[in-house]
């Protein structure tokens, strides 16, 4: 069985797309910038431009998902910089591993849907313009741009634009939970952003259909075909979790007091498509929220 090269695996998508990689026959193995005795681990590191090059000799797929988490830590001018380089470093050692050691059947890059902006209700597909002007498209337009370069060398690559990924295990379902259980269900600003969500499964077979379609390549929206204004979101978590829990307003001004332009996560609509990928072939476990919940929150593997 072929064997797959992860940048990016400790996180949340890294550890479920490793399961279920595994649970598939292929083999794993990851890029991680502390030396570990595991022999799955290779060492690197983006900003000295180091790498172990024997990762890339037994690689026959690359997926990267490396890149320091965007909700971490404020957006001062210093973290800015460190949210794009995170992104653009690491694809371009790969890229220039690529060059110099091996070439992989595919490359696989995640990106985000955050590279549309705020753009109320209007439907996006994957040749709708970016808004430059907004630090979340501007990282992004940034990570893709990064990718491309791997698409010069003649290597498939599929580039993936991720939306709101709902995990029990991480992520923004936990966080979108924690005040129901006080007995409050918050809305962001006026409730009508349109947030793209998708179960933790079906954004990992993504990448498993496209490291196994030599049709996949471009850029594709990693999204659930049915986008909800943020305000029903909040309700269906609360009818699959159950218990009372009132609405309370989180008003625009007070998010942007509170967290700066990181409030962008929070109050930017995207009301993204999923109809190329599915066009491509690609077929949701979970395409309705109720049961992606369901099955979130009653899962134990």
């Amino acid at each position: 069985m072929s064997t797959v090269l992860i940048a990016g695996g400790s996180g949340l998508i890294g550890q479920r797309l490793n399961y279920l990689l595994e649970k598939k026959g292929y083999d794993t193995i990851f890029l991680s910038r502390r030396k570990k005795t595991d022999k799955k681990y290779f060492q690197w590191d983006a900003s000295k431009g180091t790498i172990d090059a024997s990762a890339i000799e037994k690689a026959d797929y690359v997926i990267n998902l490396a890149g320091a988490g965007i909700v971490d830590k404020r957006w001062t001018t210093k973290r800015k910089k460190i949210l794009i380089e995170s992104r653009t470093q690491t694809t371009q050692l790969l890229k220039d591993s690529f060059e110099k050691i091996k070439k992989p059947k595919a490359y696989l890059s995640a990106s985000a849907i955050g590279f549309y902006g705020n753009r109320g209700d209007q439907w996006l597909t994957e040749t709708s313009e970016p808004q430059p002007e907004d630090f979340l498209s501007e990282c992004t337009i940034a990570w893709e741009n990064a990718a491309k370069e791997v698409m010069g060398l003649n290597i498939r690559t599929a580039i993936m634009r991720i939306g709101i990924v709902l995990s029990a295990k991480g992520g923004a379902l936990p966080e979108m939970i924690f005040p129901m259980k006080l007995g409050a269900r918050v809305s962001f600003g006026n409730g009508k952003a349109y947030y793209p969500w998708v179960h933790i499964d079906d954004v990992c077979n993504m990448f498993i259909w496209a490291l196994e379609n030599e049709n996949a390549k471009g850029i594709f929206n990693a999204v659930a075909p049915d986008p909800l204004m943020v305000k029903d979101l909040m309700k269906a978590i609360q009818k699959a979790r159950g218990g009372i829990a009132l609405p309370v307003p989180a008003p625009s001004f007070a998010l942007r007091l509170v967290m700066g332009e990181m409030a962008d996560m929070l109050l930017n609509s995207a009301r993204v498509s999923s109809e190329k990928i599915i066009e491509h072939g690609f077929q949701f476990t979970f395409d309705d929220l109720d049961e992606a919940l369901l099955d979130i929150l009653e899962r134990e593997v």
